[in-house]
């Protein structure tokens, strides 16, 4: 457009005159020569981060942009002044698209998180001080003087790592990795990485290590000698994952804000902080009731705690793709979070194999995003749906069935004299690990019968295995004891009908019960005991076999009987028809998997397969597939 024709800014001319665009026969086209300029400095940019020139020649040589805000700030000028003279139909097409893509992508497309188990920590950390010679036996210390320790580290201006010393495998692994990340940083701009989750986060030392490694890669600033406030580039992320460590989070994160100077962190962080929660190894661990429980309180907990300090608290749920592990609907699981803890923003995980039957085509992406957006808006603006009235007489009544389930559950899992050769013998979990079937392995330990343990296992493959089975036990084991034993301990026949009508309140009128019910629901709608009573022929202990199965399935039938009693329905999803539906179609498919991979595995273990052994992994590994697709929510 010619200027002869409209008028533009100064700051858009300013722009023109930058461009290495200096052809007479643009001289008056500001916009055009504005434009190429931005499309120079755009391909230089692309030469200098990926080595390659772009798909188009630039007219001239031009700066690379060094952030994607200066290229969104130049994108502004051009908006800006469109819109400042009658442009605004050509701004509000193309132009204002772009601007929103540089702000949700930047340079880097999409941001990682970096995560690693704390154990990785606080062995890295153990021999950088050992190296160095302030600590020899780091990990031995006590809570409180790792603490101490740690504190006067991050204050001192000095670093640990000495440059000409070689250091363990580990510990040159987890130092090459953090000194990467602050590379790509610098590189593509600060939001490729942002967060630093560290799993099985049990102590406040935990947190502190991952500063020091922050510290000893430039990417924590102390706030000494004049240099401004403490902060850090990458985001500490606890991730409590266990029972207890869902118990403790609270006082973890209370001793964290309280912590000398980090408010100043904070404030480099907009005050904001995010926490992880775990499902499938509090899961694991406690069962199901008791793990939904626990997550509850957790999060109360948290946000009273937050609120009190004033410090915005981002929740980011690590769901997985099984009711056991936090799978089930996503818009009623946002809904029946507790009451003030999704205020507006939510983080959750979508594993890999729902990653595809979500957004893999763009229109069910598109409705699934809706969906988050629709029950984060409806959670945050109508928080007090999820405060019936009575809610301490729930909260109550919900903790006694937390013990109780927790209690049945540890006992069979755990406590059982062989439920450990039980689980490994009746469930494909040694071919899954066999196969390589998972993103990590199931255990480290698995391989080796001397050493299993059911604590080794991941939460992961632990969880899938009873699905290939057909129990889904980790959905549904404890609850129906729970319910039984609560009852019974009303005494009279009046009082144990009391409780009942309690339990039929809190589901007609507690979103989390209700959801924590038709999940529930859903899972028994998809185990057969017909189908695992097959596998449950895989135990070679007659005794053991016979034990084990009969107190899973009496618990599994309670567990049905207490459902009906509580909701009234006699039928499985009989408020979800076309789940229903959808289930029962399947089971022509899936039963005669399972059945062939019963026959499979009695070959494959045997070692009657011969030459055809090769041909008889491929079949279990198809029939794990086939049934983790048609059971869905499987991993």
């Amino acid at each position: 457009m010619s200027t002869s024709l409209v008028d533009v800014s100064a700051e858009l001319l300013a722009l023109a005159e930058r461009s290495p665009d200096h052809s007479e026969h643009r001289a008056d086209e500001p916009y055009r020569r504005a434009l190429i300029g931005v499309y120079a400095r755009l391909a230089a940019t692309c030469r200098e981060l990926t080595g390659e020139d772009a798909g188009r020649h630039a007219v001239g040589p031009a700066p690379a942009y060094t952030s994607p805000e200066d290229l969104r700030a130049d994108i502004r000028i051009v908006i800006d002044s469109l819109a400042a003279h009658h442009g605004e139909a050509l701004a509000d097409a193309r132009l204002t698209s772009l601007a929103r893509a540089i702000d949700v992508f930047g340079f880097h497309l999409a941001s990682i998180d970096l995560r690693q188990v704390s154990d990785v920590h606080e062995a890295t950390v153990a021999e950088l001080l050992k190296v160095a010679g302030v600590e020899g036996a780091y990990a031995a210390l006590s809570e409180a003087d790792k603490r101490t320790l740690l504190l006067r580290e991050l204050q001192q201006p000095r670093l640990l790592t000495l440059p000409f010393h070689t250091y363990g495998e580990t510990t040159a692994s987890e130092l090459e990795i953090f000194r990467a990340a602050r590379e790509v940083r610098a590189r593509y701009g600060s939001r490729i990485v942002r967060n630093y989750i560290i799993s099985h986060t049990e102590t406040l030392s935990d947190l502190l290590e991952v500063m020091l490694l922050q510290k000893e890669s430039g990417m924590f600033r102390h706030g000494t000698n004049g240099g401004g406030g403490a902060g850090l580039d990458v985001m500490v992320i606890p991730l409590f994952e266990t029972i207890e460590d869902l118990r403790n989070a609270p006082q973890i994160m209370g001793d964290l804000l309280a912590l000398p100077g980090f408010d100043a962190v904070l404030a480099a962080q907009d005050n904001e902080q995010e926490v992880m929660l775990g499902y499938s190894d509090s899961n694991k661990d406690g069962g199901f009731l008791t793990s939904n429980w626990e997550l509850y309180k957790a999060e109360l907990a948290l946000v009273d705690l937050f609120e009190r300090h004033g410090v915005r608290l981002r929740l980011f749920h690590g769901r997985g793709g099984t009711v056991g592990r936090g799978g089930g609907p996503t818009y009623q699981a946002i809904l029946s979070q507790p009451p003030g803890t999704v205020n507006g923003q939510i983080r959750l995980t979508e594993q890999g194999e729902i990653i595809s039957s979500k957004f893999a085509n763009p229109e069910i992406g598109r409705r699934n995003l809706e969906t988050i957006v629709a029950a984060t808006l409806e959670a945050t603006l109508l928080p007090t749906r999820n405060r019936p009235k009575g809610l301490e007489e729930f909260e109550a009544a919900m903790q006694a069935l937390s013990d109780h389930a927790f209690s049945a559950y540890r006992n069979l899992v755990y406590e059982t004299p062989g439920f450990k050769d039980y689980f490994f013998a009746t469930t494909p979990i040694t071919e899954i690990a066999d196969l390589n079937l998972g993103s990590r392995p199931a255990s480290r330990k698995l391989m080796d019968k001397k050493q299993r343990r059911i604590e080794d296992l991941r939460a992961i493959p632990w969880g899938f295995s009873w699905g290939q089975c057909r129990l889904l036990l980790p959905g549904w084991f404890g609850f129906g004891s729970a319910v039984q034993r609560w009852l019974d301990e009303a005494g009279s026949a009046k009082a144990k009908a009391a409780r009942l009508a309690t339990l039929k309140r809190m589901h007609k009128q507690w979103p989390f019960f209700a959801n924590l019910l038709s999940n529930m629901d859903m899972v028994l709608s998809k185990a057969d005991l017909n189908v695992a009573s097959r596998y449950a022929q895989l135990c070679d202990d007659r005794k053991l076999r016979n034990a084990v199965f009969s107190r899973i399935s009496a618990e599994f039938t309670l567990t049905g009987q207490m459902l009906a009693a509580i909701t009234g329905q006699s039928e499985r999803l009989a408020d979800n028809p076309l789940l229903a539906r959808s289930i029962k179609n399947r089971f022509p498919y899936l039963d005669p998997l399972n059945h062939l991979q019963v026959e499979l595995l009695k070959r494959f273990r045997s070692g009657k397969a011969g030459s055809n052994d090769a041909r008889v992994r491929r079949g279990i590994h198809l029939s794990i597939n086939g049934i983790a697709a048609g059971l869905r929510n499987s991993g």
